[in-house]
């Protein structure tokens, strides 16, 4: 027998009393600890994400243009640029679709070919030869893809990452309408392989682009399909200041590879 019950008694009251108390937990295990964090309304939503994610920090001077930008291109992917992909794969066969890919990737080819050979590194360039020779004649102007099976993965080198090679810096991050997370380097980059590929013409088919738009319109829809990223699928008031900081190191990995 317990030869002092008041004792027991008093300890299940404060037991109690202490349960009473403590706040209830979440399912994560924490008790609460938003209901009381309070935020100063008298700054602004930007300058409240550069605080706190100081690490994610990126030179970004026209960070008020690029935000701009950023939602725009929010927009468009939302109205315009989503709706056509979900008709092109309504109504568009899947091996279809994997022709259509193969093909541009196969133009794609001609700046990587370019780029290797600026950057010097021969082995690089004559796998890239070999895929875009392979591809275009056993792959049927390249609707099919026997290189990858046969070994020769895609080597993506663009002008850009010849720039970094030769240590041209990055410049200010810059967000492109419809194209994207860049920078001003990347930029001039991507302007001079599309002048070179349009030179070159290889297939005729920047010709046949000119006079059909069509091609770069399924051109845009079949990119946009390749790319699995969709805006605000991070779930979070930060995704302008990550997308920025991955695109930014995953730039200077490509560089250093």
């Amino acid at each position: 027998m317990v030869e002092r019950p008041w004792l027991l008694v008093a300890a299940l009251l404060l037991g109690s009393l202490a349960q009473a108390a403590e706040p209830a937990a979440d399912a994560d295990g924490f008790k609460r600890p938003l209901e009381r964090l309070q935020f100063n309304s008298g700054h602004e939503q930007h300058e409240f994400e550069r605080a706190s994610l100081a690490i994610l920090d990126v030179r970004d001077p026209w960070e008020r243009w690029n935000r701009r930008v950023y939602h725009f291109n929010y927009r468009l992917d939302e109205w315009v640029l989503l709706p056509a992909v979900r008709g092109y794969r309504a109504v568009t066969p899947g091996v279809v679709r994997s022709g259509v890919r193969n093909f541009f990737a196969n133009l794609a080819e001609i700046p990587g070919l370019l780029n290797s050979l600026l950057q010097l590194r021969g082995r690089r360039a004559l796998d890239t030869g070999a895929r875009l020779l392979l591809n275009t004649t056993l792959g049927v102007a390249g609707l099919w893809d026997p290189a990858s099976r046969m070994g020769l993965p895609r080597q993506g080198e663009d002008f850009g990452q010849t720039l970094g090679v030769y240590g041209v810096p990055a410049g200010p991050y810059l967000m492109l309408p419809v194209l994207g997370p860049s920078n001003l380097r990347d930029a001039v980059g991507q302007l001079t392989d599309f002048l070179a590929a349009n030179r070159i013409d290889y297939l005729n088919v920047a010709t046949a682009s000119d006079a059909h738009p069509e091609i770069s319109a399924l051109k845009a829809v079949d990119k946009r399909d390749s790319i699995p990223f969709r805006y605000g699928q991070l779930n979070s008031p930060f995704e302008y200041n990550k997308i920025r900081y991955v695109y930014t190191r995953a730039r200077q990995l490509q560089i250093e590879e």
